[in-house]
């Protein structure tokens, strides 16, 4: 076995471990996500995908929600938690230095994106979220911090994105209206992400 393919093994491991349950399907969703956006992805990006939230997998030393008043600011310290997590595996796995350090680099942006590659990314990820996460996110959550995550994912994905999570059906009535309402505010004229209260809270 090479080095690429121990610390994907490994990566899937760690995220085996996490209590929130559909993380494991979350990390193979967005790599399928990853490669149906661009299936020549290389090895750093489709590493990245798999281990992009393995930070939620451990349990001492996890980034906590409650420890930011910020959101954004919350998912940034996940995205870089996850990223030095990410790291130790791969040089424990002998990763060579050059795809360990893009690997890295792409989890800690993965939340934001800012050029070619950590876009694919995110938009993989938010993709995911709709298709694998929201339905159980919605049982844990209810619906009020549902719709405001909901807002929060919907408007960071490109519109590509966008039309591919539209796209999406759910056995949950009330999930597939969260999802129906979302996508309506952000189709409004009057609507202006930038400027939504729940990107605050």
């Amino acid at each position: 076995m090479d080095s690429i393919e121990r610390a994907k093994q490994e990566i899937r491991t760690a995220i085996a471990t996490s209590k929130v349950p559909e993380d494991p399907l979350h990390a193979e969703n967005t790599l399928e996500w990853l490669l149906r956006l661009d299936p020549k992805a290389g090895e750093a990006l489709q590493i990245a995908a798999l281990g992009h939230d393995i930070d939620r997998a451990a349990e001492e030393g996890k980034v906590l929600r409650s420890s930011y008043g910020n959101y954004d600011a919350f998912k940034a310290a996940h995205a870089r938690n996850s990223a030095a997590i990410l790291r130790g595996i791969l040089d424990e796995c002998g990763v060579s230095p050059p795809v360990v350090e893009e690997a890295c680099r792409l989890v800690t942006h993965h939340e934001a994106g800012g050029d070619y590659q950590s876009d694919l990314l995110k938009d993989a990820d938010g993709i995911s979220y709709f298709a694998v996460n929201m339905p159980h996110y919605y049982q844990r959550e209810g619906p009020q911090e549902t719709k405001r995550r909901c807002r929060w994912g919907y408007g960071r994905l490109s519109e590509r994105a966008r039309k591919i999570v539209q796209d999406l059906h759910y056995d949950n009535n009330a999930v597939a209206e969260i999802m129906g309402e979302v996508i309506r505010e952000h189709s409004s004229p009057h609507s202006d992400p930038a400027t939504d209260p729940a990107r605050n809270r």
